[in-house]
């Protein structure tokens, strides 16, 4: 299929709105935009996904944006209606940080509020019609046209693995090395004789090493999930045709929750890792 002329078919439908603008080397040398999936795939590691990138940063100055304003304009007299939201939000993800949070530092609140804020917006891209953007970019020449980013795996990790990173730093920092070395070498089988301790680390090293890297793998493949579980239910509606609204507006309703609830749960286990994280019991 040329993508340049569209799906053909539902199978082609499908595989076109799931398939990302991809940015990359080619197998003969040169660099550019590929052409179908078998050209991205045969970019490899290194291509990059210029829709996910575009429409993240797109998001994040729009979440910026909006709040600088808000706070430059912010008056204790007669509040507007988006001041009141965002003050709402925001009271809202401290009393969550204060609640969750244990140790003090004063990076946790904004990295919270940043990531709650730009996930729901990813999020609530999901719900603009399937065909509206995607259409407009083949129009212009553009091939593919993916707008929820966090239905890229790539998106979703990158964020889980800055958290993750942000972990291991404050793990060291607030313990030392030879705590955060402590805590995965020392449990979940403690022993005082030096011989069975030495017997239980290996044990206890592969053990706690599965646990930490499950965090990051989880916080990044939940989110991506369940967005790219329910964009790939939008394209399955929109191939309906007539009687599509219908069930795109039953389902619409319904993925509102989602889109909030995996927002809120990527923001809570993000406050919940760092505060572990902070926790010095050595």
């Amino acid at each position: 299929m040329s993508s340049a002329e569209g799906p053909t078919s539902s199978s082609d439908y499908i595989v076109h709105h799931l398939q990302n603008l991809t940015y990359g080397q080619h197998p003969d040398g040169t660099w550019g935009i590929a052409q179908s999936a078998a050209e991205a795939k045969a970019m490899g590691f290194m291509a990059i996904h210029l829709d996910t990138m575009f429409w993240s940063v797109i998001l994040g100055v729009v979440f910026l944006g909006l709040f600088r304003r808000v706070a430059k304009s912010a008056t204790s007299d007669t509040p507007s209606g988006l001041q009141n939201f965002v003050e709402s939000i925001v009271e809202f993800v401290d009393t969550q940080v204060r609640e969750s949070f244990h140790g003090k530092n004063a990076l946790i609140a904004p990295l919270a509020l940043t990531l709650f804020v730009w996930v729901f917006l990813m999020n609530l891209m999901d719900l603009v019609p399937i065909d509206w953007i995607p259409g407009l970019a083949t129009l212009m020449g553009i091939p593919y046209m993916k707008v929820v980013p966090t239905t890229d795996v790539n998106a979703t990790m990158g964020m889980s693995i800055a958290v993750f990173l942000l972990m291991v730093y404050y793990s060291i920092k607030i313990k030392g090395f030879g705590g955060f070395f402590g805590e995965l070498a020392f449990h979940p089988f403690e022993a005082k004789n030096p011989i069975v301790k030495a017997i239980f680390l290996p044990i206890n090293l592969i053990l706690e090493g599965v646990s930490l890297l499950a965090k990051p793998l989880s916080l990044g493949l939940r989110l991506f999930g369940n967005l790219y579980a329910g964009e790939l239910i939008f394209i399955l509606i929109a191939l309906i045709g007539l009687y599509q609204l219908p069930l795109h507006f039953v389902w619409a309703g319904f993925h509102i929750i989602v889109i909030i609830l995996q927002a809120f749960i990527f923001m809570m286990l993000t406050i919940v890792y760092l505060s572990l994280a902070h926790e010095d019991n050595h």
